[in-house]
Parts: C-alpha cells; sequence; structure tokens
C-alpha cells in the first residue's frame, strides 16, 4: 500500500517527523518497505537565467537560449513562446527521469546542440500548464535545485501489509493508526450533497440471487454528467501512488478506493439493459469479456453483476467492455458491494486475475461503509462531472454482518502482555483506533469492535491491539523462571541417541527419509496378500503421487536413498535411519506406531587401499554389527537363527537370519531379494536389517553391572564336532552357555568347514571355550574333566561325531 505524506495529511495533521513515522507505523504492525520522495527527480532540475534569446538558424518557432546555471553556461533550444531575457526558469540537465518515465538525453535539434531543456508545469508535474515555459519568482537563487527552490517534497510511503490488516489499504486506515500514534484526531471527508426530485427507485433496480455471495450490494445514480480530463490535484494524487489517471468519472472511483478502501465500479447506465442489476452466478462455461479486453471462461462458483440480458462484470474483480464509461456517457449507475471474502479469493486466483479490487475485497472490505464510500463518490463526481443526482439510494441487504462485541479482562490483558495498564488506559487506547467501550465492570470491559476491523473477534485481538498502541518498545522486558534443576531426559529419547552415536561410530551415516511414501513401495517389497504392511495410512492431501501413503516400513526409503547415491557414483555405503512406521487400525481411528532401527550396507567391507584386498560386503558384516550394537546396549542372550522361507519375502533365501530375544522376535537381517532391487534400478548386492525398537527398548537395563579386572589366569579348550549341515552354530552355542557352568568364561565358533575328509551332509565346527576362576588357579585336571563332559554332553545332544 503506497501512500503521500501530503495526502495523509488530509485527514490527519501529521506532527512527527518522518524517520520518527516510519519506525512507529513498523512498531504498530504496518511495516514500512520503502520511502521515496515524488520529487526527487528534481535534484537534476535547476534554477537558471536565461541571459540572451536568439533565433535558430534553421527553425522559425525555436529559439537559442543562452542559460546561467550560476557555476556554468549551457545553451539550449527552446520553442516556448514565452521564454525571455532575464526570466528564471526551471532547467533540466540531460539524465533527469520525469515522473511519466522520459528520461532527458543530450541532443541535437535542426543541427544545435542542446544541453538540456527548459520545462513546463505539466512536464514537471506541478500544473496542467503546457502553453510555456513555468515562470519562476525571481527572487530564487540562480543554479538551486528546484527541489529545494520550491521546497516541494512528498515522501511517498509504501507499507508491506499483513492480510490481517484490509483496514489499513486505505488512506484512511492509515491515517486512523497515525492519529492514534499521535494522539490526535481524524478527519473524515465530505459526504454531502444534494439530490433532484426524481427516485432512483423508479429509474433502476438490484436483485441479488446469490446473498450468501454477495450479502450487500447498493447504488446511486447520477444524470447530465459530463465525461472529461480529472483536475491536476485529482490525476496528481492517483499517480502520487502509481495510478494512471483515465477520466473524471473512473478517476472518482479508484480515489474513492484508495481514500476508504472500498472498491467501486462506475456503469453506463444507458448501456444497462433493463436498467436493472443482477448479481447471480455465472453458468458453467460461460464467457466473458473484462475491461482487459480478455476473454474469461467463467464456473459455476463466479459470482457475476449482470443486466436484464447479460454480465456486465466479474463480482469484485474486473468490470466489462459492454458497460464501461465512454466520452459520450451522461447517466451514470455507482455501485458498491460487500463480498464473501473466500469467493472473490477463489475467483481471481482461478481466473489468474489479480485487481486492487480483488486484493481489497479477498481480504474482507468493511460491510458497513459501503453506502458512504457510494455517497463519497457521487460528491466528486458531481464537483467534477457537473449533472444532478437522483434521490434516493439502492441498498440491498439480505444478510447483514452482525455486530460484534467482545468482553475483555484487564487482568489478563495484564498478564499476558507483561503490563500493568488500568481499565482507563486501556479503554483511551482502543477507543483511539474506534473501538467502543459500552460498560466497565469489575475489571471486565465490553468492547464493541468497529465494522472495518474484520480481523478482531476474540479477546486476544484486543490484547494486541492495546500492545501496538502502547508500542512494544514500551512494554518491560521480563525473562522466564528458570529452575536450576535440570529435568531428566525421556528414556526413549536417551536411547535414540545412544543408537545413533553408536552406529555412527560403527560407520554408518544418518540417513532422514520422509515418512509418506509411494502406495507401490510395498508391493515392490514382494510382500505375500494379508502382510500387514499392506495396511498403510491414506494422506488426505498427499503434497504429490509419490507420497500417497505413511510408510509401514523403513526398507524402501533406504533403497531409495542407495538408489540415488549409486546413480551419483557413491558406491559403498553404510546407512541406518531411526523412524516410525504406521499401521493402519480403521477408519476413523489413529494409526499403530512402532519405532524402528533400518540399515542398509551395499559396496566393499573396508574402504579401497593398497593395504587390504578389496572385499564386497556380505551377511556376516551386518550381523557383526548388529551383535556389536546389542553388546553394547548390554542386551544379552540374542540369537540369530535362520529366517524361514516362507517369510523371506524382500530377502534372498538362505541368505537371512531373525534376531530373538527369548521367545520374541526383535528384528531381522538379510540380503535384499534381487528382484527388489530391480525394482530400484540397481543390481548391486546390498543388506538390510531392521530392529523394533519399541519391543527392544525394555530389554536395555537402565544401569550396567561392573565386576573388577580377573586376577587369575584363564584357560582355553578347543571343541571340534562333526554334525549334520542343517544344525545351526548358534544351537551349539547356546546349548553350552546354557549349562550355566560357572567356570566357563566364554565360548566363541572359530572355525567351520565343509567338504573332503567331512562326510557329504556333515560340516565341521570348532569352538574355543574359555575356562576361567575369580577365586584360585585352575588345574589341568579339574579342566580336563569339566571340558570332556563338556564334549561328551554335545556329542549325544547333537548326534555328532569327534574327529579321528
Amino acid at each position: 500500500m503506497k501512500v503521500s505524506l501530503s495526502w495523509l495529511n488530509a485527514y490527519v495533521d501529521v506532527r512527527m517527523q518522518l524517520d520518527p513515522l516510519v519506525e512507529a507505523l513498523t512498531m504498530a504492525g504496518l511495516e514500512v518497505e520503502s520511502v521515496v520522495d515524488r520529487y526527487a527527480f528534481m535534484q537534476t532540475v535547476r534554477v537558471g537565467r536565461v541571459n540572451a534569446v536568439q533565433s535558430h538558424p534553421d527553425a522559425d518557432r525555436l529559439k537559442l537560449c543562452a542559460v546561467d546555471l550560476g557555476d556554468r553556461p549551457v545553451a539550449i533550444v527552446c520553442g516556448a513562446p514565452n521564454v525571455r531575457p532575464d526570466l528564471l526558469v526551471a532547467v533540466a540537465l540531460p539524465g533527469t527521469e520525469f515522473p511519466d518515465g522520459t528520461i532527458l538525453k543530450k541532443s541535437v535539434i535542426r543541427g544545435v546542440a542542446s544541453d538540456g531543456m527548459i520545462c513546463s508545469e505539466a512536464e514537471l508535474a506541478l500544473g496542467d500548464d503546457r502553453s510555456g515555459i513555468m515562470e519562476l519568482n525571481p527572487d530564487l537563487q540562480v543554479g538551486e535545485p528546484l527541489a529545494r527552490a520550491l521546497r516541494l517534497t512528498d515522501p511517498v510511503i509504501d507499507i508491506d501489509l499483513t492480510p490481517n490488516r484490509p483496514d489499513c489499504l486505505s488512506i484512511i486506515g492509515i491515517a486512523r493508526e497515525i492519529a492514534a500514534i499521535q494522539g490526535t484526531s481524524l478527519k473524515y471527508p465530505d459526504y454531502q450533497f444534494s439530490e433532484s426530485s426524481a427516485e432512483i427507485h423508479d429509474q433502476a433496480s438490484v436483485t441479488i440471487k446469490a446473498p450468501d455471495l454477495c450479502p450487500r450490494y447498493a447504488a446511486r445514480l447520477l444524470k447530465d454528467v459530463t465525461v472529461g480530463p480529472s483536475p491536476f490535484w485529482l490525476r496528481d494524487r492517483l499517480l502520487s501512488v502509481g495510478l494512471r489517471p483515465i477520466n473524471n468519472i473512473v478517476d472518482v472511483t479508484n480515489y474513492v478506493m484508495l481514500e476508504t478502501g472500498q472498491p467501486l465500479h462506475a456503469f453506463d447506465f444507458d448501456q444497462l439493459a433493463g436498467h436493472k442489476i443482477i448479481v447471480r452466478c455465472a453458468f458453467e462455461g460461460e464467457k466473458f469479456i473484462t475491461l482487459d479486453q480478455k476473454e474469461r471462461q467463467l464456473t459455476d462458483d463466479t459470482l457475476m453483476i449482470c443486466d436484464a440480458e447479460r454480465p456486465v462484470a466479474i463480482g469484485g474483480v474486473m468490470g466489462g467492455l459492454n458497460t464501461e464509461i465512454e466520452d459520450t456517457t451522461s447517466r451514470v449507475l455507482i455501485e458498491g458491494a460487500y463480498f464473501n471474502p473466500t469467493s472473490i479469493r477463489k475467483t481471481a486466483k482461478k481466473l489468474g486475475l489479480g485487481t486492487d479490487a480483488s486484493h481489497r475485497f479477498e481480504r474482507g472490505v468493511d460491510p458497513q461503509g459501503t453506502v458512504k464510500a457510494i455517497n463519497r463518490a457521487a460528491k466528486l463526481m458531481l464537483e467534477l462531472g457537473g449533472g444532478v443526482s437522483v434521490a434516493g439510494l439502492i441498498d440491498e441487504h439480505p444478510q447483514p454482518v452482525p455486530e460484534r462485541t467482545i468482553a475483555l479482562s484487564v487482568p489478563n490483558t495484564n498478564r499476558l502482555l507483561g503490563t500493568d495498564f488500568d481499565a482507563d488506559r486501556v479503554c483511551s487506547m482502543l477507543e483511539a483506533i474506534e473501538f467502543t467501550v459500552t460498560g466497565i465492570e469489575a475489571d471486565t470491559m465490553m468492547v464493541k469492535v468497529p465494522s472495518f476491523r474484520v480481523d478482531v473477534s476474540r479477546p486476544e485481538d484486543l490484547m494486541e491491539e492495546v500492545a501496538r498502541i502502547a508500542g512494544y518498545g514500551n512494554i518491560p522486558t521480563t525473562f522466564p523462571v528458570m529452575p536450576s534443576q535440570a529435568r531428566q531426559p525421556l528414556e526413549a529419547l536417551v536411547l535414540r541417541n545412544r543408537i545413533k552415536h553408536l552406529m555412527c561410530g560403527f560407520g554408518f551415516t544418518e540417513a532422514i527419509n520422509y515418512s509418506f511414501v509411494n502406495i507401490k513401495s510395498t508391493r515392490w517389497l514382494l510382500l505375500p496378500e494379508g502382510d500387514r504392511r499392506h495396511a498403510a495410512v491414506n494422506i488426505l492431501n498427499p503434497l504429490s503421487e509419490d507420497q500417497t501413503v505413511m510408510r509401514t516400513s523403513m526398507v524402501p526409503g533406504l533403497l531409495d536413498s542407495m538408489q540415488r547415491n549409486l546413480t551419483r557414483g557413491e558406491k559403498d555405503l553404510r546407512l541406518f535411519e531411526i523412524g516410525r512406521i504406521y499401521f493402519a487400525t480403521g477408519d476413523e481411528q489413529l494409526p499403530e506406531e512402532v519405532e524402528m532401527l533400518a540399515g542398509l550396507w551395499t559396496g566393499l567391507r573396508r574402504q579401497a587401499s593398497w593395504m587390504v584386498k578389496d572385499t564386497p560386503t556380505d551377511f556376516y558384516d551386518g550381523k557383526g554389527v548388529l551383535e556389536s550394537l546389542l553388546a553394547r546396549l548390554a542386551v544379552k542372550d540374542a540369537r540369530f537363527t535362520q529366517l524361514p522361507d516362507n517369510q523371506c519375502h524382500f530377502h534372498r533365501v538362505g541368505h537371512t537370519a531373525r534376531i530373538l530375544l527369548g521367545k520374541q522376535r526383535i528384528g531381522v537381517l538379510g540380503e535384499v531379494h534381487p528382484r527388489v532391487l530391480k525394482k530400484y534400478d540397481t543390481n548391486q548386492t546390498a543388506f538390510i536389517f531392521e530392529l523394533d525398537l519399541n519391543r527392544l527398548a525394555p530389554l536395555v537395563p537402565g544401569t550396567q553391572a561392573t565386576r573388577p579386572i580377573p586376577r587369575f589366569p584363564a584357560v582355553p579348550r578347543d571343541i571340534t564336532l562333526i554334525v549334520d549341515r542343517s544344525i545351526e552354530a548358534g544351537s551349539i552355542l547356546e546349548a553350552v552357555t546354557g549349562r550355566k557352568e560357572e567356570l566357563v568364561e566364554a565360548v566363541n565358533l572359530f572355525d567351520a568347514f565343509e567338504g573332503d575328509p567331512i562326510p557329504a551332509g556333515k560340516k565341521s565346527i570348532s569352538f574355543r571355550i574359555v575356562y576361567r576362576s575369580q577365586q584360585r588357579t585352575l588345574q589341568d585336571q579339574e579342566i580336563n574333566d569339566l571340558h570332556k563332559n563338556l564334549t561328551d554332553s554335545l556329542v549325544i545332544q547333537f548326534t555328532a561325531l569327534l574327529p579321528e
């Protein structure tokens, strides 16, 4: 919103200096983006004295003028009839940019060089006179910039308004804010004028067929009007804020819109069929040519202003060519309305047609200001275009906007703002911006909201107004009470951070993927029908087609990340992610949320180096990471067992394991199936693991026990068993640890072998058992006896053979 300081002074006596005024407006919520002096261009327009005038050698109407600029003489070619010696004139030097956008350059006119231009009032936008050059007061100082000599200054303030302040999309609205800041009064323009004896209801009518979209429509009729150019003062004010003057009738509608914030439209009354106005919705596919000479195709939710036969305007957006004001127009129908803001916003967006009118209507104009704005426009049109006003006013108002009265508690206001205002101070601040306090009782006041403040609907809005008018900088700064005792962080957060720290220590990089995924992502995992991971939660307003459901697995996100990195040449990846997956539980029910840890390892086991051989990662690398993670979390007795073939799904059969704690499954590990990798446009082997943190968290001990460093030596013994290929080495380890032998400190698998001389269908497995006592040194015979008993029990339990 642009407003010139001279225009503001018509409604409020601006007493503040410019810089404090700009600061005060910004602190009141009206952020000032820029301030530009309208007459800044006159810095290159100087006062000059004409010393001599000669005839142009090649043009009868042109003259050669020698002009003194104080510091130097210049030669200027001029065609004005009133140029003469000893006259003080306004001289524009090359580089001057005039109000109409023209930039003056050095020129040669009929073979003679001209080093500037002697200007008229009209060329400097200081008046209408184009008949000759501007004659200046002889007392002015030669060479002085014209703006300083004539004391011309008119700052134009550009304010960036938030959408909730449509009341300030008007000069009066901003003047009201300045009056409140200064503690002065606001001066409203005159709305009074005389009327003829004829009655408007006998000559025109208004019918509203869409009252939900147009709660109010008013009109006034003028006759015997003369259309012509606007006077200088009106053109000057419109140009000061960037609007192009057209003619006196149209210019008045724009002037009143800027003055009051109420958009108006003027129809050529004689072009309205049946002299009727009908407000209705468009027909689907209906076409209409707007004032910008473009044909618009409309939908059935577009509000139209029509006469008895055809549309004449798109309600709240733009008028049509068929009833625009022309030079021959003599009868003018001025219309003003209050439209549903949502309807106008949708229409303007759908048509791609943003106008000054739609900008105001879609934010909400004053529903009670319609008639005042029409009367103001009628008064100005009668003054500038002559004619008379037909008596009466059409004001169709099928759905009046109810008045709003809000109860405001002064103690609550002070509590939320951190102030100590009394009721009288709060009352005076609200009344300064035209709120009406109807009564105060027990520190609670009833406040009537003015109709132009469409953004105020609750006590907190009134409190904000109090803070604005008081000045945010005047509210004392206080600090909240901060207890010195630190709060214990959430256990779930502590565990999550521990896992992240450990995974980074294992060489993994954290990935963060969207919880929104493509519905096809679970199908790409080859999940069987009935798998709960098909029970995805649909998103009502998805951001894109690739984000239509909540994820039920974190694997697709990691595979997407893998594919993205591979296409960029990053082939060795260790990624992990901690997040939630979501399972639908029924309509109108919150989904079940499960927190998961998922990881992916692909490429080489170690970074390529001359010291080590390039070795691709395998299943046991992933298993080692999980074993180390669980060990660092002090989770004991975790078992890795083969995953049944019918549960592999997206894993390669025979290259998988499920992770158990007791009888509870907490995760899975395996190689990604080649068919799944193909869906992600890659064939590089990858290993995925998943852990259910909801199940794991209760098994992580809050504290960990420690024991002293052993004082006595350990005694290692090896066992080699030949067993069936189907027997898992892990089951043998469990058999050893399950005996709870006090002297058995550790059991490790150190070798596995198949092939000659091992019989077919068999395999050789070797374990190292470490024996130690915390109280004494063990004797060889004691260990030999214990080791033999343990070996014999394993041979019997697993039908094993001992090597010869």
